[in-house]
């Protein structure tokens, strides 16, 4: 026969002991899933980052392409002139040396542009193609366009107008995309 040498110690846990136990377990989980539903909601969706960034880059390459020229690209110099003076002059067209304080580019229509600096400050939403229709699934979404004349701070330094940096933004939701793309003056050698 076996005999207990310890008849008042307790055997396994009480009562409020396991609900003490429950409790901080319950807690700790409960904290654990909000965190992971805070991250969840927050998270971006992968589809829509890989949206944002095809029209972002799609817009970067539509402003990149445009005439980057000392003359107006209508200008009769505007493939050979070295300097602004050297324009023949357009009427109601500055040259490349002036960028618009708001967008000359229009959203309503096909969008026309005659150089790049016609892109600065240029927003749109819901996006729309070239051509002014507006395309399936991108209602949501929005993109910017900012024009900085920056070739006084490159290495070794140019003149400030003959580069351009060109910033585009994407955003949908929490998902905010921003890519930059430089475009240097080439005149007078050819416009694109």
């Amino acid at each position: 026969m076996l005999i207990n040498p310890h008849p008042d110690r307790q055997k396994g846990v009480s009562l409020i002991e396991l609900i003490m136990f429950m409790v901080i377990v319950g807690v700790g989980i409960a904290g654990i899933l909000s965190v992971m539903n805070i991250t969840t909601q927050h998270s971006e969706d992968p589809v829509q980052r890989k949206q944002a960034l095809a029209i972002a880059e799609g817009m970067l390459e539509e402003v990149s392409l445009q005439p980057f020229t000392y003359c107006a690209p209508t200008d009769a110099n505007a493939l050979t002139a070295t300097s602004v003076a050297n324009c023949a002059g357009v009427a109601g067209i500055p040259s490349e040396d002036v960028l618009p304080s708001t967008s000359r580019v229009s959203n309503n229509g096909p969008r026309d542009a005659n150089n790049v600096a016609d892109y600065n400050n240029f927003s749109m939403t819901p996006i729309l193609d070239v051509g002014g229709t507006q395309i399936a699934g991108l209602a949501s979404y929005s993109v910017s366009v900012v024009i900085t004349q920056v070739g006084d701070t490159l290495t070794p330094a140019m003149t400030k107008n003959d580069v351009l940096q060109i910033d585009v933004r994407a955003v949908s939701g929490h998902t905010n995309i921003l890519i930059t793309g430089y475009r240097f003056r080439y005149a007078p050698n050819a416009i694109p």
